[in-house]
């Protein structure tokens, strides 16, 4: 063996020992930042985690606030339609008690203006006649 390839076996030695120790510097740092990456993400989680929960909550509670607005919603449209109901009940109630005997009255007007009225016609026809038989009876008066 010659100088030269010892000092070229030396050379290898010292890359390959260089390469070698480079290696486990990445290997190390990439172990360091995967414990790193796995701390972040579980403190991300434990962060997030009342967050998500929070707006679970939420969302249960808003879901459920609509189906009170929905059900009260309903309860008034079905108060509405009762009111509206007895509204009808009451105005029908109230013209059959008020037109009806209002209509009575009306034909009882009628029937005493048609006595009335008989009756009218009856001394207007009779009047005249009546007169002429009074001055009849004043002419053979002697006093």
């Amino acid at each position: 063996m010659t100088d030269w390839s010892v000092v070229f076996l030396g050379v290898i030695a010292v890359a390959v020992t260089v390469m070698a120790c480079v290696q486990v510097g990445v290997i190390v740092y990439g172990a360091r930042l995967a414990r790193r990456v796995d701390q972040m993400a579980s403190q991300i989680d434990r962060e997030i985690k009342p967050l998500l929960t929070n707006l679970n909550k939420v969302g249960e509670e808003a879901a459920r606030a609509a189906q009170l607005a929905a059900t009260q919603v309903e309860r008034v449209d079905r108060l509405f339609a009762d009111v509206a109901m007895r509204v009808d009940d009451t105005a029908q109630s109230l013209q059959a008690a008020l037109i009806a005997p209002a209509r009575e009255g009306f034909a009882l007007l009628s029937g005493v203006r048609a006595a009335f009225a008989a009756l009218r016609e009856i001394r207007s026809t009779s009047a005249p006649a009546r007169s002429a038989r009074h001055d009849d009876e004043v002419a053979l008066f002697i006093g």
